[in-house]
């Protein structure tokens, strides 16, 4: 009996080490992860946003959007910020990342953080707090964010459409493609007050417009929408944009929501968020209460910022983060 005992034990522990030898055995995300190897990496990224925001007010709409267009697709890797190459095409090539600039203002900060720790700091860590630090600069709050991410070696060009929200999308998609990263309605439609500043190209907005006026348009908005996307057919390059909060539109606050109860969403999906059972009760709070939007928005960016992060040994810390480091350009 002891010898079958003793066996069975000997069996046991082989099948915990088969079945976890292999384990990343990392930490994984933390906060201030680089407090050791990089002391000063979240200091000089925070600078490098005011910097830029300072000269460039739009950058901080470009950070903002970063992190959902580079996180909400598989993996918060930086996946999104890499150069096309001979075998795979730039997620920012793609249709879903129409009117994305600002691109090169990454790569200065990730130069800043590189002269003080070379090596150190990944891209994506780098995306995801200039996010953090673009949405304080817009006036929405501070959002303390895990860090220690790796960067991916190659585009996610070919899944963009199949993870990403679309605006054009039904309600019931977007909240099934934002709850497979395991957010909430009210985070949804929290995360969906970033259309509070910015501005929305003609060419995402025409199909409400011509050749007949969208009836759920308010009214009293469509004039102002038609004199900035005069053409049914607009040059996707040309500089044809409505604002998508007249009142504050450099500002992140719940006026958003107020606009689009009041029917003067751009987006099909604004409108769709205003009227949906399912969501519409979360609006209606937020639009009374912008401590309420923040709350939501800053736990549903946390969560954003942590879906399915390269961690430990994956991954690398690219040097530049256009292009994978030369080793593994070419994968």
């Amino acid at each position: 009996m002891g010898t079958s005992f003793s066996w069975a034990l000997f069996v046991l522990s082989l099948f915990a080490l088969s079945a976890f030898g292999n384990a990343d055995t990392s930490p994984g995300l933390m906060m201030d992860f680089y407090k050791e190897s990089c002391p000063q990496a979240e200091d000089i990224i925070r600078e490098q946003v005011k910097l830029l925001y300072k000269r460039h007010k739009n950058t901080a709409f470009s950070w903002l959007r970063n992190i959902f267009h580079d996180c909400a697709v598989q993996s918060c890797d930086a996946s999104l910020l890499l150069d096309s190459t001979r075998k795979t095409l730039s997620e920012k090539e793609t249709d879903r990342s129409f009117g994305m600039r600002n691109f090169r203002y990454i790569e200065d900060i990730k130069d800043a953080v590189e002269r003080e720790c070379p090596g150190v700091v990944s891209c994506s860590d780098v995306l995801v707090l200039s996010a953090r630090d673009g949405i304080v600069a817009l006036g929405g709050p501070y959002i303390p964010l895990k860090t220690g991410r790796r960067d991916g070696r190659r585009s996610r060009a070919e899944v963009v459409e199949h993870y990403l929200p679309d605006h054009n999308e039904s309600i019931s998609s977007v909240l099934d493609k934002f709850a497979a990263m395991g957010i909430d309605t009210p985070g949804v439609v929290a995360l969906l007050g970033a259309h509070s500043v910015g501005r929305t190209h003609c060419v995402k907005l025409v199909h409400r417009l011509y050749p007949e006026v969208d009836p759920a348009l308010n009214p009293d908005h469509v004039p102002h929408v038609l004199k900035k996307c005069y053409d049914p057919i607009p040059d996707p390059k040309a500089v044809q944009y409505v604002r998508n909060d007249r009142g504050t539109p450099m500002k992140l606050d719940n006026n958003y929501y107020r606009n689009i109860m009041d029917n003067k969403g751009l987006l099909q999906v604004d409108h769709q968020l205003a009227h949906d059972p399912r969501t519409r009760p979360y609006v209606k709070k937020m639009a009374k209460s912008q401590d309420y939007f923040f709350e939501h928005f800053g736990r549903a960016i946390g969560l954003l910022s942590e879906n399915n992060p390269l961690t430990g040994d994956q991954g690398e810390i690219r040097r530049h983060c256009n292009v994978a480091n030369k080793r593994n350009a070419d994968e």
